[in-house]
């Protein structure tokens, strides 16, 4: 299971990257940005229900940019939703639990930082 420190920690290793809370409102999510400042990953903190699961406890989430192709095949996957609060064509929301593959998750946010450059 990849953990929010364990997300943050692989972008700055490999993208230099720093987690950047812009909304006021929401505290605890976190922006990744390029160095040409777009985003490449959003890590909320996010109601199941708002998500359209079973419960009302918030659980974390990492918004990705994928593929169109790529996230309709995942869609079909447990854990991986349409985007919460992003385009839900080209951005894909993975819940962080015990079921995510942390390599495919890595994999996801490397293929979302290259699509947004």
């Amino acid at each position: 299971m990849a953990t929010r420190q364990d997300i943050f920690d692989y972008i700055a290793n490999n993208y230099a990257a720093t987690p950047v809370y812009t909304f006021k409102s929401f505290p605890h999510y976190a922006v990744l940005k390029t160095p040409q400042n777009k985003w490449f990953a959003l890590v909320m903190n996010v109601s199941q229900e708002k998500l359209g699961l079973s419960g009302t406890d918030e659980i974390d989430v990492i918004d990705l940019k994928v593929d169109p192709d790529l996230a309709g095949i995942l869609r079909q996957k447990p854990g991986y939703l349409p985007a919460y609060h992003m385009n839900k064509e080209h951005w894909l929301t993975v819940v962080l639990n015990d079921q995510t593959d942390t390599k495919t998750l890595y994999q996801l946010i490397d293929d979302s930082y290259n699509l947004v450059g």
